[in-house]
């Protein structure tokens, strides 16, 4: 999958807890990024409402932003990937 993203972020999410959001984890000699606990356990709770409710527009936006920094996130992780390899 080719994801075309810019490498500057124009946005996060408003909801995004700046504290604790990302962890960084050592993964054969190569550090990856990946989405905190606390970020992954608000988009399950989304997702599983997104199933039996509408979600409001505000809701939209943040999952839709939570899935835009995912992007990022795979993005600087492959390109670490790519450099220690």
């Amino acid at each position: 999958m080719t994801t075309n993203l810019p490498m500057k972020f124009s946005h996060l999410p408003q909801s995004l807890p700046l504290d604790g959001a990302v962890r960084i984890e050592l993964v054969e000699g190569v550090l990856i990024f990946r989405a905190s606990s606390l970020v992954k356990g608000r988009i399950e709770a989304l997702l599983i409402k997104q199933k039996e409710f509408a979600l409001t527009p505000d809701e939209e936006k943040e999952l839709d932003e939570y899935e835009e920094l995912d992007d990022y996130l795979s993005l600087v992780n492959r390109m670490s990937r790519n450099r220690s390899s």
